[in-house]
């Protein structure tokens, strides 16, 4: 998710009977912030979970109910008591080399071997096959030979899974889950590959649970599979009310999203989203379709906002502001199992922020942000290019993002011929995040995040410091710069168990860091370094609802002088699932 972040400016009025006068500096005021910024994105906390067991997902019957019995002595060909043979020659293998498969059959070359032995290279080859998890698959001598000049050819049939019939889907498209599982199972059949791809499946959000069924084809080596799916519920809206955003705007946020995680039956995500504060009001939509069995998705955001600030020691400056930005991204995971995922996305974006004021008896003039036109608009487009990596085990979670940012002149991007910051630029940023269970509903959680920019940005694109999301204890957005970076560490004991309500509350212990400094001419923040402790407490009662309130206390820089509870260090978070 691209970092978006307020702009560094400071307006000050002077007043006389003549035409008032606007001053610019390079820094808002403290209590000043752009109305326009979104709220700061955090990364939802990725537990770790089990997996079902390969024998809950796939029971296998015994391995001659899927091939058949081997061709036996009295099928094979037309041999003398002993034979020596010089040369194994293996036909229709396409897992191994002939190197690997010379090794197998290596024990039986240049002696004199008896019919059984000869069954036995041959069932040296089929244990090979299924060591690898090719259980489907096996060797067999050709009856039709007659060993001459000492070689003796071995066949290989490679197991393959004739259909895949799907039972229990009502909504979602069958191919959505059979091209997943023809890919996983591959070709030949690989049964080991087989039940990772039905585990990557049982985690899907789409899917409840599954169970498999194995056995026979109508050919040789080849296997029906059936698969029972219990569909899970794909819509669901939520509401919620925090105090996450700007004072500028007002803390108090309320939020209503409905989603559908499966609005065409193609496994396509659909959400919309309205937030809202005293001061403010966006809405966000989304639409995201999977476009291969590999689940790479393209995806479509779109989000309109529009705010004033309500700040009482800005009031005279009757500041308006409207924002627009929309972002196509393709993402493709290049590695996946139960375990691990590599996915690789490009994002192009573009962002419109207009900002206009008034003064008593003055007309509505543009905000000067830095960069912005003399209406008060600044546009940014970016091309991004991320890199996920994340990996699941039973007690941890690790995920890591890099995220490479390269502003163009696309679409009449701001681009100026001064030193005022434009839309071109390039910036990389990097998140991390680590979720250890110590025990049981205990667990310690680590993230970083950082950005660096090679010179002075627009306000969209700088690094927040403060508030939720990021160093509590502090107002949001409390520091803002081109680079920084944030740290946090905190820790969730469970305290009390209510099982009637499905209900378990935790104690929250947290330290948070943060560092910001500027590009080039622009002087650094005034709070460019913010250090946190503090204390929270987390209630969850089943999956519907959730409560959080954190306490920060402020070590550093702490010149906050508000009467709101974010101002006070006091956070919370209601959220209700309601279907």
């Amino acid at each position: 998710m691209v970092l978006r972040t307020l702009p560094a400016i400071a307006l000050v009025a002077l007043f006389s009977s003549a035409q008032p006068a606007v001053v610019v500096a390079q820094q808002l005021p403290p209590g000043l912030s752009d109305p326009n910024l979104p709220p700061q994105p955090e990364a939802p906390i990725l537990e770790p979970q089990p997996l079902p067991s390969p024998e809950e997902l796939l029971p296998l019957p015994p391995r001659s109910d899927l091939l058949g019995p081997e061709s036996g002595p009295e099928s094979g060909p037309d041999i003398s008591d002993t034979v020596v043979v010089e040369q194994f020659r293996v036909l229709g293998s396409t897992v191994f080399s002939e190197a690997e498969l010379a090794q197998a059959t290596a024990p039986y070359l240049n002696r004199a071997i008896t019919f059984a032995e000869l069954f036995e290279a041959r069932s040296a080859i089929t244990q090979l096959y299924v060591n690898a998890g090719y259980i489907t698959s096996g060797a067999f001598i050709p009856t039709d030979q007659t060993i001459s000049d000492g070689v003796v050819d071995i066949r290989v049939v490679e197991g393959t899974l004739e259909a895949i019939a799907i039972e229990g889907l009502e909504n979602l498209n069958p191919n959505y889950v059979r091209s997943r599982v023809a890919v996983a199972a591959g070709r030949p059949l690989d049964v080991n590959r087989l039940i990772a791809g039905l585990q990557l499946l049982q985690l899907d959000p789409l899917i409840e649970s599954l169970s498999a069924d194995l056995a026979a084809g109508t050919q040789t080596g080849s296997s029906l599979l059936t698969l029972s799916v219990v569909e899970a519920d794909s819509t669901r809206g939520t509401i919620t009310i925090d105090n996450g955003r700007s004072p500028t705007v007002g803390t108090f946020r309320r939020r209503a999203q409905l989603s559908e995680g499966n609005l065409f039956g193609l496994g396509d995500r659909f959400e919309l989203g309205y937030s809202q504060t005293d001061g403010s009001a966006a809405w966000d939509l989304s639409y995201t379709v999977p476009f291969n069995a590999y689940n790479g998705t393209i995806g479509l955001i779109y989000s309109i906002s529009d705010s004033r600030v309500i700040d009482d020691d800005f009031e005279i400056l009757d500041i308006e502001s409207d924002a627009e930005a929309v972002e196509l991204t393709l993402r493709q995971p290049v590695f996946q199992t139960p375990q691990q995922e590599v996915a690789l996305a490009v994002t192009l974006s573009h962002d419109v922020s207009r900002s206009t004021f008034q003064l008593p008896g003055d007309e509505r003039r543009g905000f000067p942000t830095p960069g912005a036109d003399a209406g008060g608009e600044i546009q940014v487009t970016a091309i991004r290019f991320s890199q996920e990596w994340t990996t699941r085990q039973a007690n941890q979670v690790i995920a890591l993002r890099s995220q490479f940012n390269l502003g163009t002149d696309w679409f009449e991007a701001t681009i100026n011929d001064n030193d005022q910051p434009d839309s071109h630029f390039f910036s990389w940023q990097g998140q991390a995040q680590w979720v250890q269970l110590l025990a049981r509903d205990t667990l310690l959680l680590a993230r970083v995040n950082t950005q660096l920019a090679d010179r002075p940005l627009l306000s969209l694109e700088q690094f927040r410091l403060g508030g939720s999301g990021s160093v509590r204890g502090y107002r949001q957005d409390r520091t803002t710069a081109d680079s920084g970076l944030f740290a946090s560490l905190e820790v969730r004991l469970p305290i009390l168990r209510i099982p009637e309500w499905e209900s378990l509350v935790q104690l929250t212990p947290f330290v948070d860091y943060g560092l910001a400094w500027n590009r080039g001419d622009r002087p650094s923040p005034d709070a460019d370094e913010l250090m946190s402790v503090g204390l929270g407490l987390l209630w969850q009662a089943s999956d519907r609802l959730t409560a959080r309130l954190d306490w920060g206390i402020p070590l550093i820089n702490d010149d906050t002088d508000g009467s709101s509870l974010q101002e006070s260090g006091i956070l919370f978070t209601l959220s209700a699932d309601l279907f």
